[in-house]
């Protein structure tokens, strides 16, 4: 007996959505429809309060906020969240900084969708990486100065027996996402693979909001300069000649070399 396909539980959809680098205006137009008319809204911690104030006010938010050794929630278990909300006929905004499938972890929770068959659309953000650095005005390629970018995650398993040799230098910039917790070991591991102590080096903290700041110093100094200035995250590390302080916009701290290595 073929079943009714009338009476057959409605499956929902997860929508992986990017939530850009902070500010609500680099929202793309379908994030910002999908977010206002959202019933369950599961969000990052790190998402600008200004982009969640755009959700309807009888949508649930739920917050997975993730901090270095400290969870709300495992990654399992936000998969787990995601396919139980859809079985059971809901379609879920899953919001991320920055874009889904860029350091966001989005490709673990589309897999575990797909398994249960929940159907699954993925919405791009503007990465963290480009729209930081963008704020910043700092060209992550230039033809004076870099014609390579590679991305990085600053934390990780297993980061000191990872080979980052050959990707900064010369002709190339790195930008490193999640770093600011790691910056002493990131700092030595970079010299210790052949990375000059001067090369340049620009933290973005808290990119395109209103507070942000553009904290520079020599990689030597990068550890330093995380705490004295006390950066918090989100903040993104770009290492290369594109860092170089080129802005004399007031929101720029300049770390002087020599106070930086002391």
């Amino acid at each position: 007996m073929t079943a009714n396909p009338s009476k057959m539980p409605r499956v929902g959809k997860v929508y992986l959505v990017g939530a850009g680098p902070g500010d609500p205006d680099l929202l793309t137009l379908r994030a910002a429809r999908l977010l206002m008319s959202a019933s369950l809204v599961v969000h990052d911690g790190l998402v600008d309060p200004a982009i969640l104030a755009m959700a309807r006010p009888t949508a649930k938010l739920v917050s997975v906020a993730k901090a270095r050794s400290r969870h709300t929630m495992k990654q399992e278990d936000i998969n787990a969240l995601l396919v139980r909300e859809a079985l059971a006929g809901n379609d879920v905004v899953r919001l991320k900084g920055g874009d889904p499938f860029v350091f966001g972890r989005g490709g673990e929770e589309a897999e575990a969708c797909h398994a249960s068959g929940v159907p699954v659309e993925v919405v791009p953000g503007i990465s963290s990486a480009l729209g930081a650095s963008a704020a910043a005005q700092i060209p992550l390629t230039h033809r004076d100065h870099a014609s390579i970018v590679s991305f990085v995650a600053g934390q990780c398993k297993g980061l000191s027996e990872q080979d980052w040799s050959g990707l900064a230098g010369k002709g190339r910039t790195l930008v490193i996402f999640m770093g600011i917790a790691t910056a002493a070991q990131i700092s030595e591991k970079l010299i210790a693979d052949g990375l000059a102590p001067d090369v340049p080096v620009a933290i973005i903290e808290k990119a395109t909001r209103s507070d942000m700041r553009v904290l520079r110093s020599p990689l030597a100094g990068l550890a330093h300069l995380v705490e004295s200035q006390k950066v918090q995250s989100p903040a993104l590390i770009v290492i290369g000649s594109v860092a170089a302080d080129h802005d004399s916009a007031d929101n720029t701290i300049r770390a002087l070399a020599l106070e930086a290595m002391q």
